[in-house]
C-alpha cells in the first residue's frame, strides 16, 4: 500500500492573524467568504447609548483583527482583499497561531459564553480550565464583584479577551522553576 506524499510545511493550512485598517473587519470578513478563504472574525454585543436611543451593536473581539486559515501559498488571496494591512509576523515572515488556541476560541465563544475585550496581562497566576466550553485553555483567573473572569491573550498580537468562568472548574498551573528562582512567581 502506498503511503500518499506528503505535503510541504508551506502547503499545509494554518491560522494566522491579518492586520486590518481601523474598523474594517466585518468588511475583510465579508471579502474573505466571498473568497472561499476560511476565516474567524470573533464578535461580542455591546449596548451604546446615543442622544435619542440605546443600540446593540456587534464589535469585533480583537479589534484590527481577522483570523484566516489558509495555507502559505496561498497568502496573496489575503493579502490582496481590501482593507488588509498586514499578515501579522516577524521580519515580514507571516507568524502561525496553534490550531488549538483559535478551535478553543471558536467552541467557547460559540457556546455563549459571556466574552469581552479586556487589557493585555502579562503577569498573573496562571490557570488552566479543566471542564465546560473553555476547557484546556489557560489564562489569568480574576475575581469581579463577586463573579470570576478567565484572561485569555494571545501573545502573537498582544491582546486578551475576558470570559466568564466558574472557579470550580480551575486548576493553578505550575510555573515553570526557572520564573519561580528570578523572583517572578507568586
Amino acid at each position: 500500500m502506498e503511503r500518499p506524499p506528503s505535503r510541504p510545511a508551506h502547503c499545509e493550512p494554518r491560522w494566522y492573524a491579518a492586520y486590518t485598517c481601523a474598523n474594517h473587519e466585518k468588511r475583510v470578513a465579508e471579502q474573505l467568504g466571498v473568497r472561499e478563504v476560511e476565516h474567524f472574525l470573533p464578535l461580542y454585543s455591546s449596548v451604546r447609548r446615543w442622544k435619542d436611543r440605546r443600540v446593540m451593536l456587534e464589535l469585533p473581539l480583537f479589534p484590527g483583527y481577522v483570523f484566516v486559515r489558509m495555507a502559505m501559498g496561498d497568502r496573496l488571496q489575503v493579502q490582496t482583499v481590501p482593507g488588509v494591512a498586514r499578515l501579522v509576523g516577524f521580519d515580514g515572515t507571516p507568524a502561525a497561531l496553534p490550531d488549538e488556541e483559535i478551535g478553543a476560541l471558536r467552541t467557547s465563544l460559540g457556546s455563549a459564553v459571556g466574552a469581552e475585550p479586556h487589557p493585555y496581562l502579562t503577569a498573573g497566576r496562571r490557570v488552566r480550565m479543566r471542564s465546560g466550553p473553555l476547557a484546556g485553555m489557560e489564562g489569568v483567573l480574576l475575581r469581579r464583584k463577586g463573579s470570576f473572569r478567565l484572561v485569555i491573550s494571545i501573545e502573537l498580537i498582544q491582546r486578551s479577551v475576558a470570559v466568564d468562568a466558574d472557579a470550580a472548574d480551575v486548576e493553578v498551573v505550575a510555573q515553570p522553576t526557572a520564573a519561580r528562582s528570578q523572583g517572578f512567581g507568586i
